[in-house]
């Protein structure tokens, strides 16, 4: 079941939706506790507002300004004080003919927004070293 931006909730999993590419970065090499890898990040939108995408790995780099695409299996954190909707390992990203998504101009500039009093769940296996 596909789902829209605006139902967004963080730390959601498994989430489906089809968006068009409003703006894209390139991508860049960053370290992470499990080693390097690459990330590039896009706003994508819909016709219920628009979100922060993070490409992970491969996917980073995959997407152009004006593409609409359909993110399989992807998830959401809180970072930097906002949802954001991200594409790693488990999910994929395919370019797709959809004429429902509205053009960059015409979606809104509503974003999800993160719950008051939010706390983000501990993660498993992952101890900070002082």
């Amino acid at each position: 079941m596909s789902v829209k931006i605006v139902d967004l909730v963080p730390d959601m999993n498994e989430v489906n939706i089809k968006v068009r590419v409003v703006e894209t970065t390139e991508p860049r090499e960053i370290q992470t506790f499990r080693g390097p890898t690459s990330l590039s990040e896009a706003t994508v939108g819909d016709d219920s507002g628009r979100v922060t995408l993070t490409m992970w790995g491969e996917h980073a780099g995959k997407i152009s300004t004006g593409q609409v695409i359909q993110i399989t299996n992807g998830y959401t954190r809180v970072f930097r004080d906002e949802i954001r909707l991200n594409v790693g390992g488990r999910g994929s990203l395919s370019e797709i003919e959809d004429t429902d998504v509205p053009k960059e101009d015409e979606i809104p500039e509503i974003t999800p927004e993160v719950p008051e009093g939010y706390r983000p769940r501990r993660r498993r296996g992952f101890r900070r070293r002082y």
